[in-house]
């Protein structure tokens, strides 16, 4: 009998922002017919590092029947509502992005659907709702999802995967994950801000997580978009630096992500940079998720 050739889904991705679930799902041979992004900066970063189209608009102009339809559905729509971070006084009660989604999933029907996004995102019955009880779709939720598994980075995320079949999926577990000291560069030039020093002497509310990359069981915060605001709040120590500690370098940022050096980050400052890494979806979670898939398509 002759063995079957391997078929690599079509996908589309919302919310795409700098590339990293597009970066870690193209990993696994899925084959990505648009991406769909409002931010000027990211589609920039979309379009040198993709060659897929790239959709530059707001998908809530977006007729649905009017695009190709795909094999999968990739969302990770905005995470800010959901954050306990940036709810400080319990009162948010979500945006209606998650309605825009759930409105591409019910008209076109894929065959697999994916959502991304902070674990605080199952505190709102609503768009939970919404995005797991779709007629017809067999739904697994994996929360906290921990990008530990895979990187030196202590960051949780909920991933909801739907199906119209069951999907066997495959626990991330056994994995080796990178060191933190694997990730750092050896002798940066780094400019520090005068608010960073301030921070250091105690002159704000909250000192810097300080990590340790000579503790072999060392972990980064979790890689946050605000750092584009102030790089103060999470730093590294480095015996080569004046001061015995320092920030993180974009690189070093990027990398925590799972992106690869080889990443062109075009005319992007270094703000735009640490902005845009904090935003994006952990490359080796977004790989787990496509295996997951191209094995649910072949079986």
């Amino acid at each position: 009998m002759m063995k079957k050739n391997k078929y690599y889904p079509t996908a589309k991705s919302y919310f795409s922002g700098a590339g990293g679930l597009d970066c870690g799902i193209r990993e696994t041979g899925i084959k990505i017919v648009q991406s769909y992004e409002i931010d000027e900066k990211c589609i920039d970063v979309l379009q040198r590092n993709f060659n897929h189209e790239i959709i530059s608009t707001d998908v809530r102009n977006i007729t649905v029947l009017d695009q190709p339809k795909t094999d999968v559905m990739f969302g990770t729509f905005p995470c800010t509502k959901y954050s306990p971070i940036a709810d400080i006084s319990g009162t948010r009660t979500g945006d209606e992005l998650f309605l825009h989604m759930f409105r591409h999933i019910a008209l076109e029907r894929p065959e697999v659907y994916v959502i991304e996004n902070v674990p605080g995102m199952k505190k709102f019955p609503i768009v939970m709702e919404a995005m797991s009880k779709i007629p017809d779709y067999y739904v697994q939720i994996f929360c906290p999802l921990k990008t530990s598994t895979w990187l030196p980075q202590r960051r949780e995320r909920l991933i909801l995967i739907g199906s119209k079949k069951p999907m066997n999926i495959t626990p991330p577990i056994g994995t080796k994950p990178v060191r933190l000291k694997d990730i750092m560069e050896s002798n940066p030039d780094m400019k520090i801000p005068k608010y960073v020093l301030s921070r250091l002497n105690g002159d704000y509310r909250d000192k810097p997580i300080i990590s340790d990359p000579n503790d072999i069981n060392a972990i980064a915060p979790t890689c946050v978009a605000h750092y584009a605001k102030d790089i103060g709040t999470r730093m590294v120590k480095d015996k080569k630096h004046p001061l015995g500690v320092r920030p993180y370098t974009t690189k070093e940022w990027a990398r925590l992500q799972g992106f690869p050096d080889s990443f062109d980050w075009g005319t992007a400052g270094d703000r735009d940079i640490y902005r845009m890494v904090g935003n994006a979806v952990p490359v080796p979670m977004a790989r787990w998720i496509g295996e997951n898939i191209v094995k649910y398509f072949n079986t």
